[in-house]
């Protein structure tokens, strides 16, 4: 099955085509359980809730990766803006965008579209 059969229109817009879902229409946005959220294309870990925090801008956030070496960073420089876009190191999927105002102790936010995540409840 391809992914363009497996996923939904927005789930490959954004994670195919580095697309971003609306903010605050995101499944995982208001997400507070505990677990691991994992790319929705390949299903590699991605990112732990309790590296989660509510950043108010629409799109869950989290101040660090389970592990820097499953997500690459590279510079964006589309929509006339210079960010750091985030990526799935497996698959290359989009996930998002990383700034450097999140909370300690990293500094770090990462803003990542839901639909590029399932999330498995610990």
């Amino acid at each position: 099955m391809s992914l363009k059969d497996k996923l939904t229109k927005m789930e490959y817009h954004v994670t195919q085509e580095c697309g971003t879902e609306p903010p605050f229409s995101g499944a995982y946005n208001d997400e507070k359980s505990e677990g691991i959220y994992k790319c929705i294309c390949c299903g590699i870990e991605l990112f732990a809730s309790e590296e989660k925090f509510d950043s108010g801008t629409g799109w869950p956030s989290f101040h660090d990766c389970i592990k820097s070496e499953n997500v690459e960073l590279k510079e964006d420089t589309s929509d006339m803006m210079i960010r750091v876009e985030v990526s799935c190191k497996e698959c290359g999927s989009h996930l998002g965008h990383v700034f450097n105002d999140g909370p300690q102790p990293t500094g770090l936010r990462y803003c990542i579209n839901s639909v590029s995540l399932t999330f498995k409840k610990s």
